[in-house]
């Protein structure tokens, strides 16, 4: 069967179908701009230990802590370690949401801890700078900075135990 279109329907299923290439999912797996991915030198446990201690040796939150490996070991099922760190300020967020109230949704920022095969373990997180860049307010661009070097910080000191 061939299909005839003339004119603006031809133009219109052109669209139609520029707009569906649009919308459909990256594939998973594909790095975000901006993320940063380390791997340590000490044990999962050692590590993610310090991450909390960095977290509050930076005056930061820890707004939330989700351990997959713990709910996992709750139901019966092991898992290796795996742990999504949620953390921000209050005040950097104030600032965030008087600047550009859409841009509280970037907020708080993770930092996803795993384990490897070898029971070191993997930190990935995003910059800051990175995650907040869509939003062109100045303080928002502000806040952003000074929220890198805490970040860069809190990362280094977690990966630096032994």
């Amino acid at each position: 069967m061939k299909l005839h279109l003339r004119g603006t329907h031809r133009l219109a299923v052109s669209l139609v179908l520029a707009a569906a290439a649009l919308v459909i999912p990256a594939a998973p797996g594909i790095a975000q701009d901006g993320r940063i991915t380390l791997t340590s030198k000490a044990t999962f446990a050692k590590v993610a230990n310090a991450l909390e201690k960095a977290i509050a040796d930076q005056n930061m939150g820890l707004v939330c802590h989700a351990n997959a490996q713990r709910g996992a070991a709750a139901r019966g099922v092991k898992l290796a370690g795996n742990q999504v760190f949620i953390v921000f300020r209050n005040d950097f967020a104030v600032r965030i949401i008087n600047a550009a109230p859409e841009a509280g949704f970037e907020a708080p920022i993770r930092i996803y801890l795993y384990e490897n095969p070898d029971g070191t373990a993997t930190l990935t997180y995003i910059k800051p700078s990175d995650i907040f860049r869509p939003y062109a307010q100045p303080e928002v661009g502000k806040v952003a900075a000074e929220l890198d070097p805490i970040f860069e910080k809190i990362v280094a000191q977690a990966l630096a135990v032994r």
